[in-house]
């Protein structure tokens, strides 16, 4: 359990999530914008249950089915609930279902991502618009949640000087994915892919910046790392503090993959340019074809195809954490009357 804590805390808010950086981000991320528009002490908590159970159907689970690991989340007696519960992910969803039913005393409950079970027992459902949740509760945004702020990646940023400053203009952050239920990154693919990205970066006289997932196949890592051996850049090698921050404020340009909907609205929060790298479907995808689209539309990306290119306006920041929380501070007040 983590712990932290605006100088002035007057809101409690305890995030709950299996611990995953990718999912942990958005609850964390929708906390910490709320903690920007008022004082708060932000709470994190990893949560997991006993490989019995894990599986198990949410309604079934009971708060003793927990892994033993897991931090505390519900209180015992004689201590508080906190002001505001925000939980992300599968795992939360039988406590917060559990907090938002204690009665007096009880937190305002938020789940972000569809929760796709009993979604009226929550206070607030924060989904991605590509995922067609409605409801009286449901704030739809562009995208996830997230932590990117000007502030964060300048931060980041400032970490690496001896990495980053040396490399030339213009910078392109590169943000590889890999396999998921969505979508493969096969050998075939990530060689063109890898080809194409060496290419334009080259036409350009410039320098990658690259990530890649745990989900990115070892096969495809490698090939990904071999193409691009002739590129100035920085493949980063996962040893050490992640740059994934300080590669997204560095970046002239941002090129991410299409199969994580987090990273597209991570990069689209920084102002860069934003191409998106195509990606082999493993079946039809409506949802992340809806994503893709709305990026593309509002003029926050682009497909990439082969070039790099500077659009014609300079895009606007993609802000929808910091508008998710100014909603949920006015219906957290309302609900408090």
């Amino acid at each position: 359990m983590d712990l932290t804590r605006d100088s002035a805390s007057s809101l409690r808010i305890r995030v709950v999530s299996d611990g995953r950086t990718g999912i942990q981000n958005q609850a964390l991320g929708l906390a910490e914008a709320v903690q920007r528009l008022r004082p708060a002490a932000i709470e994190i908590c990893r949560i997991g249950w006993r490989p019995l159970f894990d599986k198990w159907p949410s309604a079934l689970k009971q708060p003793w089915m927990r892994d033993p690991a897991s931090d505390p989340v519900l209180p015992s007696d004689g201590e508080c609930w906190p002001d505001i519960w925000i939980a992300t992910g599968r795992a939360s969803l039988p406590l917060s279902v559990r907090a938002a039913s204690a009665g007096p005393g009880r937190p305002f409950v938020v789940q972000t991502q569809d929760p796709r079970w009993r979604t009226d027992r929550f206070d607030l459902v924060v989904a991605p618009e590509h995922d067609g949740l409605s409801g009286a509760n449901v704030i739809s945004i562009l995208g996830s949640p997230h932590r990117i702020t000007p502030a964060r990646i300048a931060e980041a940023v400032a970490v690496f000087p001896h990495r980053l400053d040396p490399l030339p203009h213009p910078r392109v952050a590169v943000l590889i994915g890999g396999r998921s239920a969505s979508h493969d990154l096969p050998p075939d693919h990530a060689t063109r892919l890898a080809d194409q990205i060496a290419e334009a970066v080259q036409a350009v006289g410039g320098s990658v910046m690259v990530t890649l997932s745990r989900r990115t196949p070892p096969e495809a890592e490698a090939i990904i790392r071999q193409r691009l051996e002739g590129v100035p850049g920085w493949v980063w090698d996962g040893q050490g503090d992640n740059p994934y921050f300080a590669f997204l404020g560095a970046a002239d340009y941002v090129l991410v993959t299409e199969d994580s909907a987090n990273m597209a609205a991570e990069a689209a929060s920084t102002g860069r340019p934003v191409h998106l790298l195509p990606m082999v479907a493993r079946k039809p995808q409506p949802k992340f074809d809806r994503l893709r689209q709305s990026l593309v539309d509002r003029g926050l990306a682009r497909p990439f195809d082969g070039a790099l290119v500077w659009p014609d306006a300079a895009p606007v920041p993609l802000a929808e954490t910091d508008r998710a929380a100014q909603e949920l501070l006015r219906r957290y007040d309302a609900w408090r009357g």
